[in-house]
């Protein structure tokens, strides 16, 4: 039999997926699985975007510009320009789902050997890409105890190498909710200046912003727009996870002719997508407020359920749609699947995401889960019901760990 590449073996399992054939077993037992492992909202869709794909009028689908159909992309600019970010339909590449632009991104900026600085925990995908595009993931440590907020100039200023070329941040953050500060993003747009660093901001989560906090874009910031990137997605702004439309952002026009050398390499994006993600555009404020008191509303009742139960640490995130928790476990990863392998609470369990995964740091969060708090409140209250009921009885506790100790 052939060698597999080392990159493929390399290339890191999903923390969030992995476990799934331990659910679908729970499933084929009868048991009701509570899915707060992956950000797949059950908000439904815009209705514009639906009736766009119902009543197309095509009779060929047929490839668009490998850019994005140029409509969508003007569209898009007027969408950014509300906000003041002074976008033109030039500066925007239409991709197969944001993860695709930061493949566009790593491919486009960086040489393979060359260092991304990201803060950690972050949005476990970001190994794959980085792997696929033959990076180095450079990891620079948030915490729980001050709710993952930024980490010190001095503590991104230490890993800068010769070999730094970029820094890359998600905000609002997944895992983490964080939402960053201007003066936060201040920060590193003095870091990116003084190093002449590019920055790649993963904004896929601006609409959700929470407490009366406004998002900041990395385009708000003056002095770097030949250095800053920004990679969107309309899967959770819309809940449109399965239409797999991003966009790749700059206004550094010879990265955009880069970057649209491997957008033509793939031929375009999704055409149909397209269409769902330009009518999309016309959705009603109304429908983000409703979302958004939705999401506040799920917020508050998994943050104060799980902070309520006997050594669970979780801050309360300020945007996005996730929360990192500390458990009272040895091992948050075993824990997960003893949770669908072994634990039922009147016939009910739940999924969640270790978190070791998200960190690059070997040894970090291996107490630490994501959830995602993407289900309604009924089941939210009962996921967080099940989790007290399991941790009562988890045979591997913190609390077991120094009975045996004393003993």
């Amino acid at each position: 039999m052939p060698n597999l590449s080392n990159r493929g073996l390399e290339m890191p399992e999903s923390p969030i997926r992995k476990l799934v054939p331990y659910a679908e077993a729970a499933k084929k037992k009868g048991r009701t699985v509570y899915h707060l492992n992956i950000g797949q909202p059950d908000i439904e869709t815009p209705t514009v975007a639906l009736n766009a794909v119902k009543n197309i009028d095509l009779n060929v689908i047929e490839y668009s510009h490998s850019a994005g159909i140029e409509s969508y992309r003007r569209g898009l600019a007027d969408y950014y320009n509300k906000f003041g970010l002074n976008v033109s339909f030039e500066d925007i590449l239409i991709t197969t789902g944001g993860s695709e632009a930061l493949l566009f991104a790593f491919n486009s900026c960086l040489n393979a050997g060359d260092e991304v600085i990201i803060p950690e925990p972050f949005y476990a995908n970001y190994n794959g890409f980085a792997t696929t595009a033959g990076v180095n993931v450079v990891p620079v440590t948030a915490n729980i105890n001050d709710g993952f907020a930024l980490p010190r100039i001095e503590e991104f200023e230490k890993l800068i190498t010769d070999r730094t070329k970029a820094i890359l941040i998600c905000n609002p953050g997944n895992p983490t909710g964080y939402l960053y500060s201007k003066e936060e993003l201040e920060t590193l747009r003095d870091i990116v200046k003084k190093h002449d660093l590019y920055l790649i901001a993963d904004e896929v989560y601006r609409e959700f912003c929470y407490d009366g906090k406004t998002h900041y874009s990395v385009f708000n910031l003056e002095g770097i727009d030949d250095n800053v990137i920004v990679v969107d997605s309309v899967s959770k702004r819309y809940s449109m996870c399965g239409a797999r439309i991003g966009a790749f952002i700059s206004k550094n026009t010879k990265l955009i002719a880069t970057a649209l050398k491997y957008a033509q390499a793939r031929l375009s994006p999704p055409t149909l997508g397209q269409i769902a993600g330009e009518a999309a555009l016309q959705t009603p404020q109304s429908y983000f407020d409703e979302v958004i008191n939705e999401y506040v509303g799920r917020r508050d009742i998994l943050i104060e359920g799980l902070n309520k139960i006997e050594g669970v640490k979780c801050p309360v995130p300020g945007g996005a749609f996730y929360a990192v928790v500390e458990l009272p476990v040895q091992n948050a990863e075993r824990f997960c699947q003893w949770l669908l392998e072994d634990f039922e609470y009147n016939n009910q369990t739940v999924m969640i995401a270790p978190a070791a995964g998200f960190y690059a740091t070997k040894g970090l969060g291996e107490r630490e889960v994501r959830i995602a708090y993407v289900l309604n409140k009924e089941a939210l209250k009962n996921a967080i019901e099940c989790l007290d009921q399991a941790l009562k009885v988890y045979p591997e506790t913190v609390n077991s760990e120094a009975k045996q100790l004393i003993q």
